[in-house]
């Protein structure tokens, strides 16, 4: 029997990943997520930032960030600073670190939404992977001839318009993020 259900599922998760990475691209308003693909090299080991350090927002243009440890605040701050994508020069007076956030060019902005788009292309071949492996599973039961060709025809049917679903989704997300990067 065809499950449409798992595969509706697997398509939830493909979205939930592209929210994900769209809360990570920088809008020119401070977020904690800006910083959460940063690496710190505490002990000899690449750790997240925020397995190091509490990321707070003091205001729109302001992280501040709080390490757990003291003595981690030096590989912190070179650890932000040398992320080229994120552009940010943190400093730290000993205790926290300051990220002031500068506002975006335009021409900053454009390439932001470029990178964006490139992550709603991965999103969607991602769903088209998932509809293919669907695709698959109807297909072995027309093979192990379990179900009559009605039901496969409505099968198909159900798992391509879960897909447009999900397709429209991702669209008004992206829509919604390119507005908000745009916005100055």
């Amino acid at each position: 029997m065809f499950n449409l259900d798992q595969w509706k599922t697997k398509m939830q998760d493909v979205e939930t990943h592209f929210t994900g990475e769209m809360k990570k691209i920088r809008t020119g308003r401070a977020h904690p997520d800006m910083l959460a693909e940063v690496k710190v090299l505490m002990y000899g080991n690449p750790t997240p930032l925020a397995h190091a350090a509490n990321v707070t927002v003091s205001d729109a243009t302001m992280l501040v960030i709080t390490p757990f440890d003291p003595s981690q605040i030096e590989a912190i701050t070179s650890a932000i600073r040398n992320d080229p994508t994120l552009g940010l020069n943190p400093s730290d007076d000993g205790r926290i670190i300051r990220v002031p956030v500068p506002p975006l060019t335009e021409e900053r902005r454009k390439e932001i939404v470029k990178t964006a788009n490139e992550k709603v292309e991965a999103a969607k071949v991602a769903l088209r992977n998932v509809r293919e492996d669907a695709r698959k599973a109807i297909k072995s039961l027309k093979e192990a001839k379990t179900a009559g060709e009605d039901e496969l025809k409505r099968y198909e049917k159900q798992i391509d318009d879960a897909t447009h679903e999900f397709t429209a989704k991702i669209d008004g997300i992206f829509s919604e993020k390119s507005a908000e990067i745009m916005k100055v």
